[in-house]
């Protein structure tokens, strides 16, 4: 194998649990996705106008924010973590099989509320509880962590195209126009950003004829594993109520003691106590940060920001890249552009994949700088040869590659600098939502007053202060102060100890 000996034991002695998290990341790439595709066939279902079904987007994206925010309430213990995302996988199966029957656009859009809850604590959550069991060892499984969430959003896409409309599907008098557009519009789609497609006339009465449930049943079906694989989990551990007889831990302190030294329980547990992982709320109190240096704020706010950039360039270019590209100068035609979310997202899962190897000899830092130099240099030339449409294609390309290993090294390098005593995995997944939601209000917003051109533009300004915030997040790390002998004994490689319940804080 390509690891070294103890990593492998490591993960071999946390192979279920391990697999469960990235299962249920699966489900949140599954469910993040289809909603662009289908969403003009659940117009067709709940009658409704292209400007009210869009707001089902927003729907989803602010609560999954929520979600985000509010998961890390459920980590203060093992069983709650299990709990949180059994719930939350098995609601991501009930919205799946909920949503043929919303023959309303506010009844789906609150399903598509608790949909996006569901999808915010697994994002915390799964980040976290990684962290938690492989520590200075995580990069690589949290690559492979996010690896799973692109190919779930890769696979529901491609399970609701064979039962998408090609027609308009509400019979009326007047569909010959938007019926003939349609591909166009569904393409063209993005949160809350109708745009300049109120001129087609879509048809709200009349007879619907949509075979999208067929999607949405069989994504159902397909997620249904997942909360029973963290079922099986729960039960392997007795936290099960009916079968629960004593609360036993993921990794024991035997098996810990075989990959780590030995380390003095009261040190690490007060380093526990004071700095643990916590929900974004808790993170803010002031007993949590008493006496800490403005570096460990820094780093924290530094490393938001930086995500707050990628991932909003992530959610504004694969929303926004389709209507570039069929607007002047390029002029691409509607099918050949339909390709460029598909080819964004494929490489974004690619990089993923790939990154999952290059981790394991490549610092997380090096990463990051790699990562944002290139999303940069890849948004200037896309500037340079703004009329070249082969080259929007490789620099679509390029940027899904940059973008896709961005969070989980910053999330590894982050918490490598607080050495796993801070927020960091709470702060940076929410300041992550904050700008997949914000830039991409935002960029639309542009693009209606100033045109397509301005596209680019913002690219290229949210890359250049991704890489600024950046440089700010390395000179803070060299001004964060160092551990202590004393608090060596609290590094990420001493083993974890009992908490008052016996149970191990991981």
């Amino acid at each position: 194998m390509w690891w070294d000996e103890r990593v492998s034991a490591r993960f071999r002695r946390n192979l279920q649990p391990t697999l469960t998290y990235w299962s249920v990341f699966f489900s949140f790439g599954l469910c993040i996705a289809f909603l662009g595709p289908t969403l003009l066939d659940l117009r067709c279902q709940t009658q409704s106008s292209l400007s009210q079904i869009t707001w089902v987007f927003f729907s989803q994206q602010f609560c999954l924010l929520l979600g985000s925010c509010l998961g890390g309430v459920f980590k203060r213990t093992l069983a709650q973590s299990l709990f949180a995302l059994f719930a939350s996988s098995l609601a991501i199966s009930l919205v799946f099989a909920i949503i043929p029957l919303c023959h309303n656009v506010v009844v789906l859009a609150v399903v598509m509320a608790v949909a996006g809850l569901a999808m915010g604590c697994i994002d915390t959550i799964s980040n976290m509880q990684l962290v938690k069991i492989y520590q200075k060892d995580s990069a690589i499984f949290l690559q492979a962590l996010h690896f799973f969430v692109g190919f779930g959003a890769l696979l529901s896409p491609l399970i609701a195209d064979p039962f998408l409309s090609d027609t308009n599907c509400i019979l009326s008098n007047s569909t010959a126009n938007a019926s003939s557009n349609l591909p166009h519009i569904r393409k063209s789609l993005v949160p809350h950003h109708p745009g300049n497609l109120s001129h087609y006339d879509l048809p709200m009465k009349g007879m619907v004829v949509t075979r999208v449930s067929y999607a949405f049943w069989i994504m159902a079906l397909i997620n249904l594993p997942v909360p029973i694989a963290v079922f099986f989990l729960l039960y392997k551990e007795r936290m099960v109520p009916c079968f629960k007889s004593s609360s036993h831990p993921l990794l024991s302190a035997d098996e810990l003691a075989m990959e780590t030294r030995p380390a003095e329980k009261d040190d690490l547990s007060t380093a526990h106590e004071c700095y643990g992982h916590d929900d974004l709320f808790s993170c803010c109190q002031s007993k949590n940060y008493r006496g800490a240096s403005y570096t460990y704020f820094a780093v924290h706010i530094t490393g938001a920001l930086v995500l707050f950039m990628t991932d909003g360039i992530v959610g504004e270019y694969s929303g926004f890249i389709y209507s570039y590209a069929v607007e002047e100068p390029l002029s691409v035609v509607h099918k050949v552009a339909g390709y460029l979310p598909s080819l964004f997202w494929g490489f974004i899962t690619l990089g993923r994949l790939i990154s999952i190897p290059v981790s394991y000899r490549m610092k997380p830092a090096t990463m990051v700088f790699i990562n944002v130099v290139g999303v940069l240099i890849t948004f200037l030339l896309l500037l340079i040869f703004s009329y070249s449409v082969v080259f929007l294609f490789v620099g679509t390309a390029s940027l899904g590659l940059f973008l896709s290993s961005t969070f989980p090294s910053m999330l590894a390098y982050t918490e490598d600098i607080l050495q796993y005593k801070g927020c960091a995995t709470t702060v940076l997944v929410t300041g992550a939502g904050i700008g997949e939601m914000v830039l991409q209000l935002l960029v639309g917003s542009i693009i209606h007053d100033q045109g397509s051109y301005s596209f680019l533009v913002c690219g290229m300004i949210f890359g250049g202060l991704a890489f600024t915030f950046y440089a700010f997040l390395l000179f803070f790390h060299r001004m964060y102060p160092k551990p202590s002998s004393d608090m060596d004994d609290a590094s990420p490689d001493k083993p974890a100890v009992m908490d008052d319940t016996g149970q191990y804080q991981r």
